[in-house]
């Protein structure tokens, strides 16, 4: 075990814990999106809000994967992840604006899996793309 071995070891703990604080954040803002109480939604049993949820973390976790694929810089990894929330959001809110007649929040609120299953769709090609440009 040489030096190379703790170098890995620290640089893993640093990136753990800057995706934690990124999803915690990311997760904090997708939540303030939503007409609806994520959590409460969540601990509930609502499946439609945990795959909408989940999907969001889900795709920025895609690009926070891909941008560190193309860069070992801890703040450019940073940076670039706090472009993901923005577009992510930005999607959400393009998205709701798109479709009128459909009411999103009121769907996932309600348990529409059909929505939520769209929406990851959509949430995860968007982080393939961004991730795959950023990159």
């Amino acid at each position: 075990m040489g030096m190379t071995f703790v170098f890995d070891v620290v640089n893993v703990l640093i990136g753990l814990v800057i995706i934690l604080l990124i999803m915690l954040t990311g997760g904090s803002l997708f939540s303030r999106l939503t007409k609806f109480d994520d959590m409460k939604e969540i601990r509930g049993g609502n499946e439609a809000a945990g795959i909408y949820m989940g999907s969001k973390l889900l795709g920025l976790s895609i690009i926070v994967a891909l941008v560190s694929l193309g860069s070992h810089d801890w703040w450019a990894m940073i940076g670039w992840s706090v472009v993901g929330i923005v577009v992510l959001s930005l999607v959400y809110v393009l998205f709701d604006l798109v479709t009128p007649k459909l009411d999103v929040c009121k769907e996932i609120e309600a348990g529409n899996k059909a929505v939520a299953q769209l929406l990851r769709s959509v949430i995860v090609g968007v982080s393939l793309v961004i991730g795959t440009i950023l990159m």
